[in-house]
C-alpha cells in the first residue's frame, strides 16, 4: 500500500515539474502522436493496391451510415446514402451526355450549395480532375482560369449564367463545351443537365472507372493570386488532399461533431478541409450560401453545431453585432481557421465562451503547414521535433526592399535568430512535395528557392515573413511581394494595376495593400500617374475596376502623383507608400476614395478619413 502511494506522489511530482518546466509537454505529445497516426494512414493509401481514395473513404462512410445526415442546407436534409446516389446520377449523366473519360478535367463554376459537393464526388468517381472556379470572377481572369486547367467542358449554375454568357462566344471559339445545372436554358449554347440527371440510374459506379488515380493523380485545381496579374491553378494532388482532409482530425474533431461550413467551397479551406475531411469521418456539415453574422449563432444553436470555420475577418464581424444575453447559449467546442488578429481572438473568446481556437498557418499551394494545437493567443503554430521531420523548413533573412532573401558570401541564407522576422520556406522533399502550378511553368518556378541551407538543396518560398519566440510558437508577420489579403481574399496586384490602366487618364499605376485600423489584412490602394494632359477620371476609373474586379480586389484608394519610383532592377517601390497610408492630413499628392454608394471615385477628404476611422464608413 505504501509503495503504492509513494509511486502516486512520484508521478503527480513528475506530472507538476513537466507542467512548470515544460507547460506544453502533454499537448506536444498529443499532437505528435496525432501526427503519427496520420503518417502511417498516408503510407498504408499510398502503398495500397489498388489506391485508396477520397471517393473510397466517402462510400465506407456511407456504408456504416447512409442515413445519417451529410449537408444541411437551407432547411433540407441530405443523407450520405442520397448524396451518394446523387453523386452516381451526376456521373452517369456526365458519361452519356458530355462523354468525359478518367482524367478529363472540368471548371466547376458553382454557388455553396449541396450541388457542388456531389457534382465533384461524380467526377471524382469518374476520375476526372476539376477545377473549382471562384464564382467572384468574371470576364478575362474567368477565362484564364479555365485554360490554365485545360478544361474543354465547364458546368455552371443559373445563378452565374450572366457571367458565363459574357465569355460565351470566346468559350465557342476555344471548343469548351458549357453545361447548366438547370431544367432549361434559352440560351443555345449552354445545354442543361438536370433533367438528364434526373433521369440517370443512381447504381453504384465501378471503381475500375477511376482505375488510374493514386496519390500523384491532380484530382482538384484550386486557384490562389499570384505576380502573374491572374489566379494560378495550384495543382492539389489526391495525396495533397488526403493531407488537407486529416486538418479536422488533427484539431480534435471527431465523427459526433457538427461542422458550419460558410466559407466558400472553391477555397481548400471551405471544400477540403471543412467539406471533405468531414465526409471521410461521417460528420455532418451545416452549409451556407454566404457568411451572415445576423445568422451565425442562431444557426449554430438551431443544428446543435460543435465545431465552425472561420477567417480573422469573419470573427471581427461576430465581434461587431450587438451583445445579446444568450450568447453563451451554444455547444460550439472549436473553431478553426487563420487570420485571426489577437484583440479579436481575445474579444471573441471574452463574449462567446470557451472555445478552442485553432489557427493554422497554410497556403493552398504549399507543402508545409502549422497548427496552433495549444489555443495560444497570437500564434499560427509551434515547432516540435515531428514536425520539423514531417515538414523540414527554415526562417531565413530577406531584404524587404530588394525583395529577395539575404546571402552569405558563400551564396547560402542566412537562419533568422529567436524572436526575428524572416522568411519561411519550406524544403521539397517526397514526404513534403510541391506540385506547382496548371500551365505555368514560369510561375512555378518563382516558388522554388535553392541553395538554401546547402548547395544543391530545394525549398518551397512561401512568400510570407514569420517569426518564432523562446517557445517555438509561430507568429505571421507580414505577407511579401506582389501580392495582399482582403476579405479572406489573395489580391494580386499586377491584376489591379492591368485595370486601372484601361482607364483612359491612367498612364501607370502601382498597387499595394494598406492596413486599416480594426481590419484584418490590407485594403487596397494604388498610386497612379495621369496620362499628359488628363486630369484624374472618377466615373471612367470606377467603371474599370468594378466591370472587370470582384468587390474585394477593388482599390479603394487612390494616390495621384508625378511619377512612380523604381528600385534598382526597375521593380516598383511600395514599402514606402504602404507605411504613409491613405491620411490626407499626411500627404501632399490628391487622394480619391471610392465611394459604393455614389459609385464612383470622390475626392478623399480628412472628413471621410474620419468617417473610416471612426468605422462609421463600411469598408
Amino acid at each position: 500500500m505504501h509503495s503504492i502511494l509513494f509511486y502516486s506522489k512520484c508521478v503527480d511530482s513528475v506530472d507538476f515539474v513537466l507542467f512548470f518546466r515544460f507547460p506544453y509537454f502533454f499537448q506536444d505529445c498529443a499532437y505528435m502522436l496525432q501526427r503519427l497516426r496520420v503518417m502511417i494512414r498516408m503510407n498504408k493509401y499510398k502503398k495500397s493496391k489498388p489506391f485508396y481514395s477520397i471517393v473510397d473513404h466517402f462510400l465506407d462512410a456511407v456504408s456504416r451510415h447512409p442515413s445519417k445526415v451529410f449537408i444541411h442546407f437551407e432547411g433540407r436534409a441530405y443523407s450520405y446514402g442520397e448524396v451518394d446516389k446523387q453523386s452516381n446520377k451526376v456521373a452517369r449523366a456526365l458519361q452519356a451526355e458530355v462523354r468525359l473519360q478518367e482524367g478529363d478535367s472540368v471548371a466547376l463554376f458553382l454557388a455553396n450549395e449541396p450541388s457542388f459537393v456531389w457534382t465533384w464526388l461524380g467526377l471524382a468517381k469518374l476520375g476526372c480532375p476539376a477545377a473549382l472556379l471562384n464564382f467572384n470572377i468574371r470576364s478575362k481572369s474567368l477565362l484564364h482560369c479555365l485554360s490554365c486547367c485545360g478544361a474543354k467542358v465547364l458546368l455552371t449554375c443559373p445563378e452565374l449564367q450572366d457571367a458565363v454568357e459574357e465569355i460565351l462566344p470566346t468559350l465557342k471559339e476555344q471548343g469548351i463545351r458549357v453545361f447548366i445545372l438547370s431544367d432549361s436554358c434559352s440560351v443555345p449554347d449552354i445545354v442543361p443537365l438536370s433533367v438528364k440527371i434526373s433521369q440517370a440510374s443512381n447504381e453504384p459506379l465501378s471503381p475500375a472507372l477511376r482505375s488510374n488515380v493514386n496519390i500523384r493523380t491532380t484530382a482538384v485545381y484550386i486557384y490562389t493570386s499570384g505576380t502573374t496579374g491572374f489566379p494560378k491553378a495550384a495543382i492539389i494532388t489526391h495525396g495533397r488532399l488526403w493531407g488537407a482532409s486529416f486538418s479536422l482530425f488533427t484539431c480534435g474533431v471527431s465523427a459526433e461533431d457538427i461542422i458550419y461550413v460558410n466559407l466558400p467551397l472553391y477555397h481548400l479551406a471551405g471544400f477540403v478541409v471543412g467539406t471533405i475531411g468531414a465526409m471521410g469521418r461521417g460528420i455532418t456539415v451545416i452549409l451556407k450560401r454566404r457568411f451572415s453574422a445576423s445568422q451565425f449563432w442562431d444557426d449554430c444553436r438551431k443544428y446543435n453545431v460543435t465545431v465552425v470555420q472561420y477567417i480573422g475577418e469573419t470573427l471581427r464581424f461576430l465581434c461587431n453585432t450587438p451583445k445579446k444575453d444568450n450568447e453563451n447559449n451554444h455547444k460550439v467546442r472549436i473553431a478553426i481557421g487563420n487570420g485571426l488578429r489577437s484583440d479579436v481572438w481575445s474579444e471573441f473568446l471574452n463574449r462567446f465562451g470557451d472555445i478552442k481556437v485553432r489557427e493554422v498557418y497554410a497556403a493552398t499551394e504549399a507543402n508545409i503547414v502549422f497548427i496552433n494545437y495549444t489555443s495560444k493567443i497570437g500564434a499560427v503554430g509551434r515547432r516540435n521535433i515531428l514536425h520539423q521531420f514531417m515538414f523540414p523548413h527554415a526562417f531565413i533573412k530577406f531584404d524587404v526592399e530588394k525583395e529577395e532573401p539575404v546571402r552569405n558570401s558563400d551564396g547560402l541564407c542566412i537562419k533568422v535568430a529567436t524572436g526575428e522576422t524572416g522568411l519561411l520556406v519550406s524544403k521539397i522533399t517526397q514526404r513534403s512535395p510541391f506540385s506547382g502550378y496548371a500551365g505555368n511553368k514560369q510561375q512555378t518556378e518563382k516558388k522554388l528557392l535553392r541553395d538554401v541551407l546547402k548547395k544543391g538543396d530545394l525549398y518551397f518560398n512561401t512568400g510570407d515573413l514569420l517569426r518564432f519566440d523562446e517557445e517555438n510558437f509561430v507568429y505571421f508577420q507580414d505577407r511579401v511581394g506582389d501580392t495582399f489579403r482582403w476579405k479572406g481574399e489573395n489580391v494580386a496586384t499586377s491584376e489591379v494595376a492591368d485595370i486601372l490602366t484601361m482607364a483612359h487618364c491612367v498612364l501607370e499605376a502601382n498597387v499595394y495593400g494598406v492596413k486599416v485600423e480594426g481590419h484584418e489584412g490590407r485594403i487596397g490602394m494604388a498610386a497612379i500617374t495621369l496620362k499628359e494632359g488628363e486630369d484624374f477620371d472618377c466615373s471612367d476609373t470606377y467603371k474599370q475596376v468594378s466591370n472587370h474586379l470582384p468587390a474585394y480586389a477593388r482599390p479603394r484608394f487612390i494616390r495621384i502623383q508625378p511619377c512612380l519610383e523604381f528600385t534598382g532592377t526597375f521593380k516598383m517601390k511600395k514599402a514606402k507608400l504602404v507605411e504613409e497610408g491613405f491620411n490626407p492630413a499626411h500627404i501632399e499628392d490628391q487622394l480619391y476614395f471610392l465611394d459604393t454608394d455614389k459609385r464612383t471615385y470622390v475626392a478623399l477628404t480628412e472628413e471621410i478619413y474620419r468617417a473610416i476611422s471612426s468605422r462609421e464608413i463600411k469598408l
